[in-house]
């Protein structure tokens, strides 16, 4: 016990060099503040000097641009660019042309039972879950959390069944929140 390991106490001495830094606007120690977005280094003297900053210090991204693409509004290069929400392709001539590519939703070949117009096609909600919506969106807001398939209820008579992956295997269920019946 006598023979401690210094080594051990001057690994996080970095830590604490941080937490004694002083606001480059008016010398008042920051402090880690909470806000709903996340934590900041905040100066102590709020009201009077405003002064924020990351905790963690953001990475550089480097735009890389896509050889041989085309931005279909104006013509320009299409680029891999690094947004608040991830990695997407978007124009290399930005602010100038706001174009970003979706990815292509796959449509099934199975009818809309509730408006008859549109098909159903395979969705991700903003949480990544993959969800089924009829492709005539805000006029029909038809949706289902499981597969479909196209088939009638033997006993309502429902045009739409759904795959449901159980513990006795796959089975096929009424798209019916009221019937509800597997087949």
């Amino acid at each position: 016990m006598s023979k401690t390991d210094k080594s051990l106490f001057s690994l996080h001495e970095h830590a604490l060099q941080k937490a004694n830094e002083t606001c480059p606007v008016c010398d008042a120690p920051l402090q880690i503040k909470h806000s709903k977005a996340g934590s900041f280094w905040g100066c102590s003297q709020y009201p009077q000097c405003d002064y924020t900053r990351p905790v963690k210090e953001a990475s550089q991204f480097e735009e890389q641009v896509i050889a041989g693409s085309e931005c279909p509004k104006c013509g320009q290069t299409l680029a891999v660019k690094q947004g608040r929400y991830g990695m997407f392709i978007g124009c290399s001539n930005f602010p100038a042309c706001d174009h970003i590519e979706h990815e292509q939703e796959q449509i099934l070949d199975v009818q809309c039972p509730n408006c008859k117009k549109g098909h159903l096609q395979e969705k991700n909600s903003r949480f990544g879950k993959t969800f089924y919506a009829c492709d005539t969106y805000p006029t029909c807001k038809f949706a289902v959390n499981h597969p479909p398939v196209a088939g009638a209820c033997s006993a309502c008579d429902y045009p739409l069944l759904i795959k449901r992956n159980m513990a006795a295997g796959e089975k096929l269920q009424c798209a019916n929140k009221k019937c509800g019946k597997f087949q």
